[in-house]
């Protein structure tokens, strides 16, 4: 047995008996992206060693993996970047103003609004063959009809942000407070006063920064 060989078999050994060495992202195009670099490498293995069987064996399954899911994923990817052209067009995570820019464009809810008609316009999947841009385009155009206006107030008030993340990022470092102070999982009295705490941190955050100037 050669050397590679025996590594590989020891590396699927290990993984299918331990969880916590898993062979592949499984998840959607990390994994497949994954096989596609493996394939070479096998084949590299297999042209240095054109005698071994299980190389062989392994190389084909590698490929009809490949070539069974191959259109998948191609329409997997394609759903990728709609996403990311969808995040374009919002301006999603938003870029640091640059205060010299002369090519700065001023954003308002009505620019985004009709570009995100545009877009999803534009996208016309087939809902036969593009299963996962199908999807994508179905869950887009239900989520803008249904909660797009309200998305864009952060397009006309200054100093509102595109998301709550630094609020949500707030209330869980509250929640493990309260659970490292409690002893319990439960952090239902957050519900009725979280908020109290929030405005405490912020009114000593202020006070704070009034004095220091």
């Amino acid at each position: 047995m050669i050397e590679g060989e025996k590594q590989i078999r020891m590396a699927i050994r290990d993984a299918v008996n331990r969880n916590s060495r898993k062979p592949f992202d499984w998840g959607g195009l990390s994994g497949y992206e994954q096989m596609e670099a493996i394939q070479p490498a096998l084949h590299q293995m297999l042209t240095a060693n054109p005698g071994s069987q299980y190389l062989q064996r392994l190389t084909h399954q590698v490929e009809r993996v490949l070539e069974k899911n191959r259109t998948l994923a191609t329409d997997l990817q394609i759903a990728h970047q709609w996403l990311e052209r969808t995040a374009d067009c919002l301006h999603y995570p938003p870029k640091p103003k640059v205060p010299d820019s002369t090519q700065a464009i001023t954003l308002n809810s009505q620019l985004i609004a009709q570009e995100m008609e545009e877009l999803i316009v534009n996208f016309q999947p087939e809902a036969k063959h593009q299963p996962a841009q199908t999807a994508l385009k179905n869950t887009l155009q239900r989520t803008w009809k249904a909660y797009g206006k309200d998305l864009l107030h952060c397009y006309d008030i200054p100093g509102l942000p595109p998301d709550n993340l630094k609020t949500e990022s707030m209330f869980g470092k509250l929640r493990r407070h309260q659970r490292r102070i409690s002893g319990r999982k439960s952090t239902r009295e957050l519900r009725d006063f979280g908020q109290y705490q929030i405005l405490c941190l912020a009114d000593c955050s202020f006070a704070i920064a009034i004095r220091n100037l």
